[in-house]
């Protein structure tokens, strides 16, 4: 009952996408088998943090990465307050409990040669599907929104007079993100298209799928395989590997990184700061190739 009291806030008040509630689904009903597992009278609602010691344990000695415990935790740590403000338990019983260290994630990016060509070939056809599929790829590239951010699009939040989206992010959280004309000329060609698919049919929703239903997760996902494995070798070709290259290339070009995590939507600089290794790199490597001192060093 807490649990589904708990998923609905998640979705209602706080708009997350259906793919984050079915993670922290599964990672609370992890946790209440692991209570269960260690007393047949345990109470979830009851638990102090020496259990979920024991869970960290437990989780670490079946082989999960440090990553993967402190994901886990996050469910948890959410789930436990909304506990606490509907009054449920008196105290959090994870708030003593620190995240693990865990090695930074690295995230992986296309070129720009990759993204050029992706545009560059007649890869997408002109009718309302392959001008649908293109702009989603351009809509992820060009403006980094977040996948769920993409499907929840409305024809409401295109504003073509102010060459300008608005988009509803994690948390509730409104941004808005500036478009170039060139974008405007595709966002329109697709909206023109769009209407002569949809004929007498309607929806509020900006990318509709053949069936002229709301596009979701494994739709999206699909499309971006598709026409990425066309350009690139990568193993991974996922929308946020498109997030995470409309980062770099902004900051590879001059980009003020506060200014790109406000384009991101992101709380804090330092989600920020995990998208620049790459750009590290280049930075590294443009020292060594043009400061004197360090060319005599070699």
């Amino acid at each position: 009952m807490h649990k589904e009291e708990f998923l609905r806030y998640l979705s209602v008040d706080k708009k997350y996408s259906s793919h984050t509630i079915s993670a922290y689904s599964r990672d609370i009903d992890d946790f209440v088998i692991f209570v269960v597992g260690e007393s047949d009278h345990m109470d979830f609602l009851k638990v102090d943090r020496d259990v979920f010691r024991a869970w960290i344990a437990f989780m670490f000695e079946s082989g999960l990465s440090n990553r993967s415990i402190n994901r886990k935790l996050i469910s948890l740590r959410s789930f436990y307050r909304y506990l606490l403000k509907e009054d449920y338990i008196n105290d959090n019983p994870l708030k003593q409990i620190t995240p693990l260290k865990a090695n930074k994630k690295i995230y992986p990016s296309f070129s720009i040669s990759e993204m050029d060509s992706l545009w560059g070939r007649e890869i997408f056809t002109d009718d309302f599907q392959g001008v649908r599929d293109s702009l989603i790829l351009e809509l992820l590239y060009f403006t980094g929104i977040r996948l769920s951010e993409l499907i929840e699009l409305k024809i409401k939040d295109i504003d073509l007079m102010l060459s300008q989206i608005k988009v509803l992010g994690k948390g509730n959280k409104e941004r808005i993100i500036p478009i170039c004309e060139n974008f405007k000329r595709v966002i329109s060609k697709y909206i023109s298209l769009r209407e002569g698919f949809l004929n007498d049919s309607k929806s509020e929703m900006f990318f509709i799928t053949d069936s002229k239903k709301k596009v979701y997760s494994t739709f999206v996902y699909k499309k971006v395989n598709l026409y990425l494995s066309q350009v690139s070798s990568k193993e991974k070709r996922s929308p946020h590997m498109l997030r995470h290259t409309f980062a770099t290339h902004l900051l590879d070009n001059g980009a003020d990184i506060n200014e790109i995590k406000e384009l991101l939507g992101h709380s804090s600089l330092a989600s920020t700061q995990h998208y620049i290794h790459q750009s590290i790199k280049k930075i590294k490597h443009s020292y060594n190739s043009a400061h004197p001192r360090a060319k005599k060093n070699r």
